[in-house]
């Protein structure tokens, strides 16, 4: 649940410049590309290769990744479900501002809990907020492991480890969900791309 702001005498400015302006100069529309998935199921390498192909078709994007953001911004944060709620509600705020900038924010974050999720998606509006599902059973994302997480979860070290120790609520009715087990990443890939341009957020090609 969300806090009452500790800050109760500020106002909202508005500005010159809008979101459609700087969407119109940048010929795409801000949006969340919101990754979901259990550990080494893909997400961040996903995100990647989906930045990576919007980049060179001359759209701006920008990659906020789970690792990443815990060096920084989340650093504070453990691991604990109200830990993992206030790292999701950071993020969203965060991809919200991206998406304002005109920006397509692609977040690769396990985010367990469905009810973080949603109120990710309702900070943005209708269409703006695309959750993308990269589903793979949990026994080939523990055959993958790339840091050894699932062994040292199974050996009690890691407590808290979703797919093992802590729950992992699937979306019910993501925009787009890729099987990573059985995709290549470049399929995966393109598929959302293909997503993007069908809904109007970056333009056709081809």
């Amino acid at each position: 649940m969300s806090q009452p702001s500790k800050s109760p005498n500020v106002v909202w400015h508005e500005y010159k410049i809008t979101r459609e302006d700087r969407e119109q100069l940048l010929n795409q529309k801000g949006c969340v590309l919101w990754f979901t998935g259990l550990p080494s199921s893909g997400k961040s390498t996903l995100a990647n290769e989906v930045a990576h192909l919007l980049h060179q078709r001359g759209q701006l994007t920008y990659v906020l990744d789970g690792d990443n953001i815990r060096h920084g911004l989340n650093k504070d944060l453990g691991f604990s479900p109200e830990d993992r709620e206030e790292n999701i509600r950071r993020i969203g705020e965060v991809a919200k501002l991206f998406a304002d900038a005109g920006v397509i924010a692609l977040t690769a974050f396990v985010s367990p809990y469905r009810k973080d999720r949603d109120r990710a998606r309702s900070l943005l509006e209708e269409g703006r907020f695309i959750e993308v599902y990269v589903n793979c059973p949990v026994q080939v994302c523990e055959s993958r492991d790339p840091k050894g997480l699932y062994k040292k979860a199974k050996a009690g070290e890691i407590p808290e480890f979703t797919g093992i120790s802590a729950p992992y609520e699937p979306p019910e009715k993501p925009e787009i969900e890729v099987r990573t087990d059985e995709m290549s990443v470049s399929e995966a890939a393109e598929m959302v791309i293909r997503y993007l341009e069908k809904q109007g957020i970056v333009p056709q090609v081809g």
